[in-house]
């Protein structure tokens, strides 16, 4: 008799899930940002929002919960219910930073949430204040070695993928640097152009402008290619600089137990907005590139920077607190 009470309450759990899935979507979103609106997160979140919102014919509210480069937000994510209406974007940091640079985190990406999509991505690029005197990453890297520990490099924060690639780039060319971090890169950028910080890896759409108007000179950048709107600036790879692919990405993820057909859904609005001509050109000025990869590849991938940042973090020994 008890086996049969459990089998008629497992179908009528399933059935329940399977209604549940059926009427998907039919109430508000929550679509939540561990950053502070206008950075990279919450321009991703919105753009791509408002493209679901006119098909999915439901209200999707960003939230922008900042505080603990990501963590604040991301720990709420993992509380809420799995039922699809609570979503998140969230950067680099949040999902591959984070977790190996912190033991006291409040949630874990791989636990405790369902990757659904990495969006976007760019690259990370070299650059160095205008009045600099080198002009090629042959030559700064000459003079690093000449005067170890005596140029500036600035980053958005302790942790962030600029201060990181950074790191990065001292171990796979045996150089040093001191580490200058500021409070976004926003900050960092300014005292690049204003000659009071020397060297820095930044977002190649965030830069853009800046190495165009000349504030800035870019001497290499950290993609598998080059840019073909800076045909002129060599990958690492071409100048003989292994391991040097960094991208600075964005990605969606849901609370860990999400229902299968709501998670299809999901991702399928996703990716739907992604392949919108306009948010397209949007992302495309913004200097990301779409791509919009399947729930299990964006898993592997998380999986593999929580790896590979470990290691630059175990290498160069870093602490949060640095």
């Amino acid at each position: 008799m008890f086996m049969k009470f459990v089998a008629a309450a497992s179908c009528v759990a399933v059935l329940g899930n399977a209604a549940l899935a059926q009427d998907y979507p039919s109430d508000n979103f929550t679509v939540i940002v561990p950053f502070a609106p206008g950075g990279a997160s919450d321009t991703t979140a919105r753009t791509i929002t408002q493209a679901m919102q006119a098909d999915f014919g439901q209200p999707l509210v960003v939230e922008n919960k900042p505080g603990a480069n990501g963590a604040v937000g991301a720990a709420e994510l993992a509380r809420a219910k799995p039922d699809g209406y609570t979503i998140m974007a969230a950067s680099i940091g949040t999902y591959g930073i984070n977790p190996a640079l912190r033991d006291d985190l409040p949630y874990d990406p791989r636990e405790d949430m369902e990757m659904l999509t990495v969006a976007v991505r760019t690259p990370n690029v070299l650059v160095t204040r205008p009045t600099l005197e080198v002009n090629s990453a042959e030559e700064l890297i000459a003079m690093l070695k000449d005067q170890p520990d005596a140029m500036l490099f600035a980053s958005s924060g302790v942790g962030s993928s600029d201060h990181l690639t950074a790191e990065l780039f001292w171990q796979q060319t045996g150089t040093s640097g001191i580490h200058v971090p500021y409070s976004g890169g926003g900050p960092a950028q300014t005292d690049i152009i204003g000659g009071h910080a020397d060297v820095s890896f930044q977002n190649l759409g965030a830069v853009a402008g800046f190495v165009r108007e000349g504030q800035m000179k870019m001497l290499a950048i950290a993609a598998a290619e080059r840019s073909p709107d800076f045909p002129d600036v060599p990958t690492f790879k071409e100048l003989g600089i292994e391991g040097m692919e960094v991208y600075s990405w964005q990605a969606f993820a849901a609370p860990k137990g999400l229902d299968p057909a709501v998670k299809e859904t999901l991702v399928g609005a996703i990716h739907g907005a992604l392949e919108k001509p306009e948010v397209q050109e949007t992302f495309k000025n913004l200097g990301f590139e779409v791509l919009a990869n399947s729930p299990a590849e964006a898993d592997t991938f998380v999986a593999d920077e929580i790896a590979r940042w470990s290691e630059v973090i175990k290498a160069g020994n870093i602490t949060p607190e640095e």
